[in-house]
């Protein structure tokens, strides 16, 4: 792997004001219109004050990372980023709880949410915002196996428990040269509603053709299996399980110490490396309008040497009508996650920077939001 220095990942946790404490600053006031340029080499343009977030945990790492960043450099404002579930995080967010939602989905018009997203927008437009492209990992626990490779095809049929044992020949036959237990498969999902679910699931819809008939969902639909609650939980539950397997981001992989499946969609197995994913996120195309940014993925590429199963968590907020003490404060803290320098600290903690054009499309939007 080419993503390095685990050590400094921090533990999925609410994300609070960690770095006013090393600052010295008891300063936390409710106001954003105070702004001011960071002293030192970086650019981050601050802003006072204190907002509540909530969502996805698959960037969990990188808000971590980033609210440290922020806070360091900017000692009166506060960024609480509550890790719960991409679902939980778009209620939150529609119901005026939090200033921003993490979603490793964009908003989707078919349930509803882009309406109540809107609505909650007080005469302005809600938008998904690509912040933190990161890779899905196929993550095992298989003793005495160092190297396993994994088609879209015999995943669909060992989640939804057509293939049961690790010595099936179907496993075989991708795998020569390497010895294979007769154990049986115990597979981990997520619990809870969770955009790594949906983005696994539109990679099996997507590149499995019939073997997969469960379409895709933020919520897990295929039978069996064992459930974990975030990304934390499905890779402590990995690492607990022998003869596991289960889809997890890259950056809890790491942070547990789990083996990862090459994948092969058909152009010949690929081993998840920072390279391998930035071809298939270049690849991405803009479906949104507008400042709304929503990507489309080809989960079905062929193409060798890109990763398939990647997905993007979307910052989703209001381009307009957040309320006053909000707005400026989410608008300096996204400036500096969207920037070069933000974008720069996500490959060291198990993800990819975006592209970038689309870094550039991105930061654009948000100097918008207002």
């Amino acid at each position: 792997m080419l993503f390095t220095r685990h050590e400094r990942l921090a533990g999925l946790a609410l994300i609070s004001a960690l770095a006013l404490a090393a600052c010295g600053s008891d300063n936390n006031n409710n106001s954003s219109g105070s702004t001011g340029t960071a002293t030192g080499a970086s650019s981050i343009s601050c802003a006072s004050g204190t907002i509540n977030a909530s969502g996805s945990t698959a960037q969990a790492n990188a808000m971590t990372q980033w609210t440290k960043d922020f806070q360091t450099a900017c000692s009166s404002a506060t960024i609480n980023y509550n890790a719960v579930g991409s679902g939980q995080g778009i209620t939150d967010f529609t119901n005026g709880q939090t200033a921003f939602a993490g979603s490793d989905s964009a908003l989707d018009p078919a349930k509803g949410e882009v309406d109540k997203a809107n609505a909650r927008c007080t005469g302005g437009q809600a938008v998904n915002l690509p912040m933190v492209p990161g890779p899905i990992a196929v993550a095992y626990n298989l003793s005495g196996v160092t190297s396993l490779t994994m088609t879209p095809q015999v995943l669909s049929k060992i989640f939804s428990g057509k293939i049961t044992k690790w010595n099936d020949p179907a496993i075989v036959a991708i795998n020569s040269g390497v010895t294979l237990p007769s154990a049986t498969i115990a597979t981990v999902h997520r619990s809870d509603s969770s955009g790594t679910t949906d983005n696994f699931t539109k990679y099996l819809t997507a590149a499995a053709g019939s073997a997969w008939t469960y379409d895709h969902d933020k919520q897990w639909k295929a039978p069996g299996g064992q459930g974990a609650k975030g990304s934390d939980g499905v890779s402590l539950a990995v690492k607990q399980t022998p003869n596991s397997l289960a889809y997890v981001e890259l950056s809890f992989a790491q942070q547990s110490q789990l083996s990862v499946a090459k994948i092969d969609n058909g152009g010949g197995p690929v081993e998840l490396t920072t390279d391998a994913v930035g071809k298939a996120i270049s690849a991405a195309t803009v479906t949104g309008t507008g400042d709304d940014l929503t990507l489309s993925l080809d989960y079905a590429t062929k193409n060798p040497g890109a990763y398939p199963i990647v997905l993007v968590t979307y910052e989703i907020t209001c381009i307009s009508g957040l309320p006053a003490d909000q707005a400026g404060l989410t608008k300096a803290f996204l400036t500096y996650t969207s920037s070069t320098e933000g974008q720069s600290k996500l490959s060291e903690l198990g993800y990819a920077p975006l592209p970038p054009e689309i870094q550039q499309k991105v930061a654009a939007s948000v100097a918008k939001i207002s």
